[in-house]
């Protein structure tokens, strides 16, 4: 039985590249601590999405808390906190690892040391976490551990002298982890003193009670009936249930310095808990927060629309729900001329958008239609005006502009040395500027880029990925803004702009991309009674144009020879038709010509 005291605690978390092995590695702790009965196994317990299986990443962290009793006969409390893997969820894992005192970094043996895994050592080193270098999949025949150790050490500079060899699929290593977790990772820190400080490092919405806030406990107690305080928004509830998760929800008395668990305050609106949050009591509070909070904000946007304008409730119902655990979701309402009502929707990265669309996909059984991503550009009007704009509909009257910056990011790519010259092809189509090349070892390269986040929010990864035959990597975070000769492309139809297929891009690639929408639409949009022009312009400036053929009917197919003038006549009088006809007619463009257009834009880049 588990006697509370804070040097029998032990807080980790385990980082590691997409498909590495951080969810079955952890499957194996539960299993050797029993906190899941053998008949209730199954692979990636904590991963609970269907597209979390799929995908093979980890979207929700789901912490957990276990007993374990080690070789000297005393029992400890490890509790491990899950992290979302991939870089749009970074300020996630970043409060994650603040509530913990040290990780285990996961490599796959085959693969070696992969861009993500990168990123979030740099973010765990910075924190001062306790670092263990784990090597799995040993039992692989490719596996190469004495490679990776290398790479462990020339890459990250981590000593690998007594990195744990295992295999999280056949169980070798697993005891390994955890005895070298209690001696390697130290214990939380004493408090000084007894006032109430946890950290909010989650929350997730239950229907039936409220929010969940997920806590870690640096200082004082938390217990039920306490008055507590978010000190970000300075909103007070009364907590009505602590516990901690084995995996699943189990109530305790309370929650001390060091532990890690849930707290059930009926809170009914998840906007009122923010991630990073600290939690004190209200009748006597902490004077400073804990270090670290910041507001997130969303860096790319795009439009969700419903295909059958009847589902609008829909999917802002579907929507509502999907904010109550997801709290980086930015939704507001928004009309466009062509497609009806829908949402402008903000999301930390391309992979949230991905999942967002796809769980209102599957989860609501919609069928929606996103406009292509955009980044927000800052304005600077000449009346020294500043504006946030992610969206073409707002564009300012040119005249008015002074100047124009977009979004950079810094971005590290890794990939085998012979593909270099693909890479660099692919920067340069881009506008990336290369920082750095660094040689990790006599195979692999890091390459260290500037990118514009317009350029990369779309395909860049699915291009990567092919140039490189699958081997490629790449992270990214923001860098600055940076003044930039951004312009509005404007696409007409007949004559009349389709805010749908409008978007803001850079001067340089304005014509290119222009040319391939107006190509597609001419393939896409069916052919009237009329000539119909297909113009792309930036201001007044045609700079691509397609045109349309008439559907014509052979007028003169009744004049058996006689005179050439009676043939003229009828088809000046058809003219005249097709004149007034193109004056008064609309074009309608059918809802996939809109489907095929953002797949081009995305193609075009």
């Amino acid at each position: 039985m588990f006697q509370y005291h804070i040097k029998k605690i032990r807080n980790f978390s385990i980082i590691a590249h997409i498909d590495h092995g951080k969810s079955t590695i952890a499957d194996r702790l539960l299993e050797i601590t029993h906190t899941i009965p053998s008949r209730q196994m199954q692979e990636q317990v904590l991963d609970a999405m269907d597209l979390e299986r799929e995908r093979g990443i980890t979207i929700k962290a789901h912490p957990v808390t276990m007993l374990y009793t080690a070789q000297d006969g005393e029992v400890y409390q490890i509790n491990f906190i899950d992290t979302p893997g991939h870089v749009d969820f970074s300020y996630e894992v970043s409060r994650s690892l603040s509530a913990c005192e040290g990780a285990l970094l996961v490599v796959d043996a085959v693969q070696g040391v992969q861009a993500q895994s990168l990123a979030n050592v740099h973010l765990a080193v910075e924190r001062g976490l306790e670092i263990v270098p784990v090597i799995n999949k040993i039992d692989l025949p490719s596996a190469d551990p004495e490679n990776v150790k290398q790479q462990i050490e020339d890459v990250i500079g981590l000593d690998t002298s007594n990195a744990i060899l295992c295999s999280a699929k056949t169980g070798i290593g697993i005891k390994e982890i955890l005895e070298r977790i209690l001696i390697e990772v130290p214990p939380p820190q004493t408090p000084e003193d007894t006032t109430l400080r946890a950290l909010v490092f989650d929350s997730h919405y239950d229907v039936y009670r409220g929010v969940l806030v997920y806590v870690r406990i640096v200082s004082g107690e938390i217990r039920k009936k306490t008055q507590i305080k978010m000190m970000a928004l300075g909103k007070t509830f009364e907590v009505q249930e602590v516990g901690i998760f084995s995996p699943d929800e189990k109530p305790v008395e309370q929650l001390r310095p060091g532990e890690v668990g849930y707290i059930l305050a009926n809170i009914k609106n998840t906007a009122d808990v923010k991630i990073g949050d600290t939690i004190t009591t209200n009748q006597s509070p902490a004077q400073t927060p804990l270090p670290g909070f910041r507001v997130i904000s969303p860096v790319v946007f795009a439009g969700i629309y419903p295909v059958d304008s009847s589902d609008f409730e829909t999917v802002r119902d579907a929507l509502i729900k999907l904010q109550l655990n997801d709290s980086a979701l930015h939704v507001e309402q928004e009309s466009s001329l062509a497609l009806g009502f829908g949402f402008r929707c903000g999301f930390l990265g391309l992979l949230h958008l991905e999942i967002v669309f796809e769980r209102l996909q599957r989860e609501f059984d919609l069928d929606i239609i996103t406009t292509a991503p955009s980044v927000v550009y800052k304005f600077t009007l000449t009346d020294g005006k500043q504006l946030d704009i992610d969206n073409v509909a707002h564009f300012p009257d040119p005249a008015l502009i002074d100047t124009i910056e977009e979004p950079w990011v810094k971005c590290h790519i890794m990939a085998p040395s012979e593909y270099l010259g693909a890479i660099m092809s692919l920067g340069m189509e881009k506008r990336g500027e290369l920082a750095k090349t660094e040689t990790m070892d006599s195979k692999r390269l890091l390459l260290t880029y500037r990118f514009p986040l317009n350029e990369i929010i779309t395909d860049f990864n699915d291009k990567l990925k092919s140039v490189t035959r699958g081997y490629g990597s790449f992270d990214y975070e923001f860098d600055c803004y940076q003044p930039s000769d951004i312009v509005k492309l404007e696409i007409r139809v007949n004559e009349e702009p389709v805010d749908a297929f409008s978007c803001l891009v850079h001067r340089s690639k304005a014509e290119s991309k222009g040319r391939a929408i107006c190509q597609k639409l001419v393939e896409v949009i069916p052919m009237q009674q009329f000539k119909v022009p297909i113009q792309a312009a930036i201001g007044g400036k045609i700079v691509a144009r397609e045109t349309i053929r008439a559907i014509t009917k052979n007028v003169t197919a009744k004049c058996y020879g006689g005179d050439i003038t009676r043939k003229r006549k009828l088809w000046e009088k058809q003219k005249k038709g097709k004149k007034r006809m193109k004056e008064i007619g609309k074009v309608h463009i059918p809802q996939s010509a809109f489907m095929e257009v953002l797949k081009a834009e995305e193609g075009s880049g």
